[in-house]
């Protein structure tokens, strides 16, 4: 069976996202971002689930950094909804409760929760990570924040769902694979993801992206960030609606060509859905 490999343990929000976007494929589970785009390259996986922000915390850190010089292109980006269950032994009730395990994000993420119910957070290093230890503990009083498919593995009750403050919390990833697909696809139109850099010269970042306001091309995402530690040296990503064939596009993409000292395309893939 093809594999899709994901970073974290299993149970992770990043596993389920898997199972959601790619039913057909096995997961696999790997320690890092690095180590998960290193499986596809290796032939370990055939793709890679990546996350690339979140609605209410942002960007994701490292990503940007590593997809440059990953080797691997985007042929497909996914959203999942970020239930948050509150998991527990079989023994366990929210009234004996006393203390909850996760990643940091999530523990912020149900602070009301948590302060309603007189829970103590506890920082774990990851969501499904947390819901094993509290599953090997057996404790009545522990509890662990995480998908409620990490209870279904780990053998926990979902004590309650849905715990998380906000409701409208989405993880956007980024699905890529060793070859490219620039097939047009998905009925919600084309993206197309890059990075680049502008030259040194005055207003580069302005003349850059004229020829998108010229050609009238819609650019959704534009990101950037610190090169190699240089205050100087910055690098964006961008994302446009459209396909690089399209006239427009075309001429938009020759015009930045001018104006920057790198330039490289990361993928073109279908809009999702959820987008909307």
């Amino acid at each position: 069976m093809s594999k899709i490999a994901f970073q974290g343990e299993l149970g992770a929000y990043s596993h389920q996202l898997c199972g959601q976007a790619r039913p057909e494929y096995e997961p696999l589970a790997c320690e890092s971002f690095s180590a998960a785009a290193a499986a596809v390259r290796n032939g370990d996986a055939e793709l890679v689930a990546l996350p690339v922000e979140n609605s209410i915390y942002g960007r994701v850190a490292d990503i940007h950094q590593l997809l440059p010089k990953s080797g691997l292109h985007i042929i497909d980006e996914a959203l999942i909804r970020i239930e948050i269950c509150l998991l527990a032994g079989h023994d366990s009730s929210l009234e004996t409760i006393r203390t909850a395990y996760s990643h940091t994000v999530l523990l912020g993420q149900c602070h009301d929760f948590l302060t309603d119910h007189a829970i103590r957070p506890v920082t774990w290093a990851d969501t499904a990570g947390a819901a094993r230890f509290v599953s090997e503990r057996g404790d009545p009083t522990m509890a662990a924040l995480a998908s409620r498919l990490a209870g279904q593995i780990y053998g926990l009750q979902t004590v309650k769902s849905g715990v998380e403050d906000k409701s409208f919390s989405r993880t956007r990833f980024f699905i890529m694979a060793r070859d490219a697909d620039t097939s047009r696809r998905g009925a919600n139109g084309m993206i197309t993801g890059f990075m680049f850099q502008v030259r040194n010269i005055p207003a580069a970042l302005y003349k850059a992206l004229g020829g998108f306001a010229t050609n009238q091309v819609n650019m959704i995402k534009l990101e950037s960030y610190m090169l190699h530690g240089s205050f100087k040296a910055t690098r964006f990503f961008a994302e446009i609606e459209g396909h690089p064939d399209d006239d427009a596009v075309a001429l938009a993409m020759e015009e930045l060509g001018f104006f920057t000292s790198e330039l490289k395309i990361l993928g073109v893939y279908p809009a999702a859905a959820e987008r909307d």
